[in-house]
């Protein structure tokens, strides 16, 4: 995560304060929007995507407390931070209990707000991260993506039919793109849990003590900025099921305190001196080899072995040729209300013959994108990006080498999302930092998807 990613908008009719703290976020990488009242900050809201709103309570027309009552009605709300003077601290209380991430009084240190500007936008992530889980599969339990006839697949789903009525962890192993979240949900609606809650965390990307928080919750006082006890996502799945993404990413600190809770089914919140019990079945997935991480001393071996009892690997789409067609047929249905569309015959064999090294994401991107592009309702081979016009069947000589098409790949998403390196992530599915690294690895320059 950084500064560059994340959204701001200071709402705060008192203009010296609203400029000086647009200009210090601007300073510190953020991208600011300032607005002098309540209606001007609901103006922008329905005009941008804001990650996090700096509110002050006292505005004049629309108060922060409107404010923050209209913004329950917005499909993907920001976070709210409520900025307030001492008189008015009961207020900001009433927003916390609106909604709001946190409340800060006036005058207020910029450390400060960075550290909970960071703090908010991680749980916007998360909760946008739940909710995108949640709505990739369907209420019968069938996800689209396991949408399969290879020998493969199917072996999969025979063994997750077999693991889902048990309580026994499960440790789904594969690519990024292979769909692991959804099996994972696959797993939980297929079991005697699916009524209780299903609750995902990206172990990625965090810093420990949010993570710790997150996954425990904290008390009021534990830390600079916890004004309120807040439960964490264990509590939020007791009598259901934790996915644990892409756990291989945990700091071994954190790893020792998951370990015990899993053995004891209990934990303790952040700052917390009771015990909370929960019942929770945990499935972590991750693309790393763990065994190998062990050897290494980056992951626990006694939580390595606590967390695999029952281990799955889904076969990346290179190893599931006879999917491709099938997936692109279902995707290219998913839009009832509009025209149908198919892939001409050079389209389809150059798909059929691609390696895909983002594996099934990669796949639905690419039918998106020419689902935009195709003027009519034939999708060409001239529609598809140029890795997969280059594999053409006609044309195809030596296969590339996957780390080639994977740069390839990455300048690609960079070039649609104009050099925006946070959703050039998301699209990827992989977590920033590891998108800034294959950028230094592939030595990918900005010249070549910034124009």
């Amino acid at each position: 995560m950084t500064p560059s990613t994340i959204r701001v908008l200071v709402a705060d009719d008192e203009t010296n304060f609203r400029k000086l703290l647009v200009r210090e976020l601007e300073r510190r990488g953020y991208q600011a929007w300032a607005a002098e009242d309540g209606v001007k900050a609901l103006e922008i809201l329905q005009q941008r995507e804001v990650d996090v709103v700096l509110l002050d309570l006292k505005m004049p027309s629309v108060g922060g407390i409107d404010v923050m009552r209209r913004l329950k009605e917005h499909p993907e709300p920001p976070e709210v931070i409520v900025m307030t003077g001492y008189a008015s601290i009961p207020t900001a209380i009433e927003a916390v209990k609106l909604g709001a991430y946190d409340y800060v009084t006036k005058p207020c240190k910029i450390e400060k707000l960075d550290l909970l500007i960071r703090k908010a936008f991680e749980k916007r992530r998360l909760v946008g991260e739940n909710l995108l889980l949640r709505s990739r599969l369907e209420s019968a339990g069938e996800a689209s993506e396991l949408i399969t006839e290879s020998p493969k697949m199917l072996d999969v789903l025979k063994l997750i039919n077999r693991a889902a009525p048990t309580d026994s962890s499960v440790l789904i192993l594969g690519e990024s793109g292979t769909g692991k979240d959804l099996l994972a949900r696959a797993i939980h609606d297929r079991s005697p849990r699916k009524d209780g809650p299903f609750v995902a965390i990206h172990c990625g990307g965090l810093q420990r003590e949010i993570l710790e928080s997150e996954l425990f919750g904290h008390e009021r006082g534990a830390f600079t900025g916890a004004h309120a006890t807040k439960p964490g996502l264990f509590e939020m799945a007791d009598k259901g099921t934790v996915l644990l993404d892409e756990i291989g990413e945990m700091p071994l600190d954190s790893q020792v305190k998951l370990l015990r809770a899993l053995e004891t089914q209990s934990f303790y919140r952040v700052g917390g001196t009771q015990p909370r019990r929960v019942d929770v079945r945990i499935v972590a997935a991750t693309n790393k080899d763990l065994a190998e991480a062990v050897r290494q001393g980056l992951f626990r071996q006694d939580l390595f072995y606590r967390i695999n009892t029952v281990t799955i690997t889904l076969p990346p789409l290179r190893e599931r040729p006879e999917d491709v067609l099938l997936l692109v047929e279902h995707f290219l249905a998913d839009r009832p209300s509009l025209s149908p569309m198919r892939l001409s015959k050079d389209a389809a064999e150059a798909m059929t013959h691609y390696s895909w090294p983002g594996n099934v994401r990669e796949l639905k991107h690419v039918i998106q994108r020419a689902l935009m592009l195709a003027p009519g309702e034939l999708i060409e081979l001239h529609d598809l990006p140029l890795d997969l016009q280059a594999r053409s069947k006609q044309g195809e000589s030596e296969p590339q080498r996957l780390d080639t098409q994977e740069r390839r790949h990455i300048v690609e998403v960079l070039q649609q999302v104009r050099g925006h390196r946070g959703k050039a992530a998301a699209i990827l599915g992989i977590d920033p930092k590891t998108l800034y690294r294959k950028v230094l690895t592939y030595q990918i320059r900005p010249e070549e998807y910034v124009t």
